[in-house]
């Protein structure tokens, strides 16, 4: 590998405020906020919307949507005619 083009490879700690997640990884992301994780040492926080504690496709509380219902209202206010 070349010297000086890659950015710097760091642990970072993920959080997702909604589900009280984090979790400690590697990453090249920076963020101005740090957060004392577990083994007492000091890491950069990102804050993040959805993890897979969250999210309703890992959850298991996802919803059908109607798209049936919907594509026929659809054809009915703008189908052919």
């Amino acid at each position: 590998m070349k010297k000086g083009i890659h950015p710097d490879y760091h642990p970072v700690v993920f959080r997702d405020p909604s589900a009280g997640f984090a979790f400690l990884t590697r990453s090249t992301m920076t963020s101005g906020k740090t957060i004392e994780w577990e083994d007492g040492n000091t890491y950069p926080l990102v804050d993040v919307d959805v993890s897979s504690a969250s999210h309703p496709f890992y959850t298991g509380k996802s919803r059908v949507l109607d798209t049936a219902g919907r594509v026929e209202r659809f054809n009915q206010r703008y189908g052919r005619t």
